[in-house]
């Protein structure tokens, strides 16, 4: 066994899963491999809000091939606890445009598709509102915003120190609707046992059993099998490979348990269900759009002494879900006098749900703008404005940091950049017919390890270990990482760990969201070596097996631990078209011991990607007159190409935190975005002299700063 500290890789190493998933063997959920399926297609509303009067199925059913047509009325009746959006055909009731009012099982997709089709549907529409404004007269307080926090906060007496500043700057900033879209859709392949019982009486399979996308086994089985009206024990979920999620598979939504229903009506034959590309901007999630004032008061040397948050945000008469957009507001900087609020606007729309880096990432991009337009307003380079408003420990708690260095990643992380303190005046740099600019921001991510994850060891003999935890790898390299942890933990090789993952009857394990998800496998994972050894010691005898639970970490009562980041980026405008190119972009990270450089590399890009895309592209259109995203395609939802990815690179300063993790590790999935979009929008800021506070930038947002 390994001393302690454990030190968790460090070696750059090739993901354990890319052979399968080059080759196409790695099955994703609608790939399982299952005996003579059924296919499903829902039929969604056409109205915004209102009730389904009749269903005409007559010509759907008899068409060849169709096996099952579900509506309101004669689909299986889920328990009372089936709300919001999981009461899937529970009632004829509309609740916004796309919601699903029937469904079609068929011997093929296509059958399917056609039936649909063939459905004739009668409504009775009602008024609906689907306009997003802050001045929203139906704006209110929520009890909880994502993540739990408090609503409001406020600390010192903000009124005073707006009143005494040297400079007040009152900005309003906004976020479109965005949808997650990875590239594998939300897919489920249901299988509902008509017995389950073995002949000996005791229980057999699963009554229920999902191949289904999701970040989180566990909970799905946790939220759904209630639903059912089924014991956990009763309920199956299998995923051991995901084409992404950001945050959208998460939880589950409408389409498993559409497709629950649907097995349950066909029992002992498989069903097939894949959300279209166009249904993925329906009942599967969304970031919301959000609205965001940002007041900050500041003396003459740029120290701030007040900081004002309002932040607004779009809610859903389905299920309520509020970003927590103004929360980093609450700790990034030193500030004595800080008041924070949220508000949200329950409209006729689909419920939202995360998006890489909910609430931060938005809310970031608001405070970071502001504070690029207060340190041009005092003639303050932008760095040395954040440098002299860093706090010695977390303002809000009074705790100190576990560990922070965002001063290091912002003076080191512009030496390397190429910053250029004394260059600050705005549309002045130009390269033949081509404005440059130069931006930065900062960011912060909270170190989140959930409870209760849990790891199984066993000691398969010849130096083999079988580790057992239900973690799911969503294309993050969990496969990877978990087996560099396990192996320094148990000290062996990683070949020689047996890593198993992605199923629900595998010992619980957390959500892969919120950056969480090696820190709390893998804190499992140390937990369980560690018992192992004291209990089997350094020879144990071939089959030893032993299961622990990790521990909640202690040291997170005394220390604030986040994770931390500088992002620079370099624009280019064209004078004549005003076309926008992002030609760098470097991010310096402060997140604790990276376990595999390779795949964190991934990861930091990645969002850094995320948020040239969110800064330059992507915005769900909503029209107000029928409730409906327009651009629901790939074609038309706009996100960057390699074309638009030029030199984007990134690093991270050498750490360790071991009051986060006994790894030293930190959460690095979602902290890429943060910030990023903030810094190409003060790029074109110093490139054009044109501030632009709604996203996404538009090419005629620059005309005024065009020569």
């Amino acid at each position: 066994m390994s001393p302690e500290p454990i030190r968790a890789g460090g070696r750059s190493t090739a993901r354990i899963d890319g052979p399968a998933k080059v080759a196409g063997t790695a099955p994703y959920a609608y790939e399982h491999p299952v005996d003579d399926p059924a296919y499903l297609v829902p039929l969604v509303s056409n109205i915004a809000r209102g009730r389904v009067e009749r269903i005409d199925t007559t010509a759907a059913e008899q068409l060849p091939g169709v096996l099952k047509v579900l509506t309101p009325w004669n689909a299986p009746r889920l328990t009372d606890e089936a709300e919001g959006e999981y009461s899937v055909l529970q009632t004829p009731e509309v609740l916004y445009r796309g919601q699903i009012v029937a469904a079609v099982v068929a011997e093929s997709a296509e059958i399917a598709r056609e039936a649909c089709s063939l459905l004739e549907v009668e409504y009775s529409e009602q008024p609906h509102d689907v306009v997003f404004r802050p001045d929203h007269p139906d704006a209110y307080t929520p009890e909880t915003v994502n993540g739990g926090y408090e609503p409001d906060t406020a600390r010192g007496d903000v009124d005073t120190a707006f009143a005494r500043a040297d400079i007040v700057l009152d900005r309003w900033y906004s976020t479109p609707e965005e949808h997650n879209n990875p590239l594998e859709p939300h897919t489920v392949v249901a299988v509902w046992m008509s017995d389950s019982v073995s002949s000996d009486g005791d229980s057999g399979e699963p009554t229920l059993t999902l191949y289904t996308s999701t970040q989180h086994p566990h909970g799905v089985v946790g939220t759904l099998a209630p639903v059912f009206g089924l014991e956990p024990e009763g309920m199956r979920v299998i995923c051991p490979y995901i084409g992404g999620g950001f945050g959208s598979k998460g939880g589950p939504h409408a389409h498993d348990v559409l497709g629950g229903l649907a097995a349950q009506s066909l029992p002992d034959r498989p069903v097939k269900f894949a959300v279209s590309r166009q249904d993925m901007f329906g009942y599967v999630g969304y970031r919301a759009p959000t609205a965001s004032r940002i007041k900050l008061a500041a003396d003459r040397e740029g120290r701030l002494k007040g900081l004002v948050h309002e932040a607004f945000t779009q809610s859903s008469r389905v299920t309520e879900f509020v970003e927590q957009a103004a929360v980093p507001s609450r700790n990034l900087y030193d500030v004595a006098n800080v008041r924070t609020s949220h508000r949200a606007i329950t409209l006729d729309v689909p419920a939202p749900f995360w998006m890489r880096a909910p609430g931060e990432a938005p809310g970031m991009f608001a405070g970071e703008v502001a504070m690029d337009e207060l340190a041009a307003e005092l003639g303050i380079d932008p760095i040395e404005l954040r440098i002299r408003n860093e706090p010695e420990a977390d303002p809000e708690s009074g705790l100190p940091w576990s560990s922070r260095r965002l001063v290091e990643c912002l003076r080191e992380g512009a030496r390397r950049f190429g910053w250029d303190p004394s260059d600050r005046e705005p549309g002045t740099r130009r390269r033949g017919n081509t404005l440059v600019g130069t931006g930065v921001a900062v960011a912060t991510y909270p170190h989140m390890v959930n409870p209760g994850s849990e790891a199984l060891i066993r000691y398969l003999g010849d130096g083999r270990y079988s580790v057992r935890i239900g973690a799911t790898d969503l294309g993050t390299g969990a496969w990877t990482t978990l087996t560099l942890i396990a192996a320094d933990a148990l000290g062996c090789r990683p070949e020689d760990v047996d890593l198993e993952i992605g199923d629900s009857a595998l010992p619980n394990g957390t959500v892969a969201g919120g950056s969480s998800g090696t820190s709390s496998w893998g804190t499992a994972i140390v937990t369980a070596a560690e018992e192992f050894g004291k209990r089997f010691g350094d020879d144990p005898a071939q089959g030893s097996e032993l299961s622990a639970t990790a521990a909640e970490n202690r040291e997170l009562e005394h220390y604030s631990a986040q994770s931390f980041g500088a992002h620079f980026a370099e624009v280019h405008v064209d004078v004549y078209t005003g076309e926008i190119r992002v030609p760098r972009m470097f991010g310096l990270f402060s997140v604790g011991r990276v376990i595999n450089p390779r795949t964190a590399r991934s990861q930091f890009i990645g969002g850094m990607s995320f948020g040239i895309s969110m800064a330059l592209f992507e915005e769900s259109i909503r029209d107000p007159r029928f409730g409906h995203v327009v651009n629901h395609d790939l074609s038309e939802y706009h996100v960057p190409t390699n074309a638009d990815i030029r030199e984007v690179e990134a690093d991270w300063l050498d750490d360790e935190d071991l009051h986060a993790t006994p790894m030293g590790s930190r959460g690095i999935g979602e902290i890429g975005i943060v910030g990023s979009a903030a810094a190409v929008v003060n790029a074109l800021w110093h490139a054009t002299g044109v501030r632009v506070r709604d996203l996404p930038v538009r090419l005629d947002d620059l005309l005024p700063g065009l020569p």
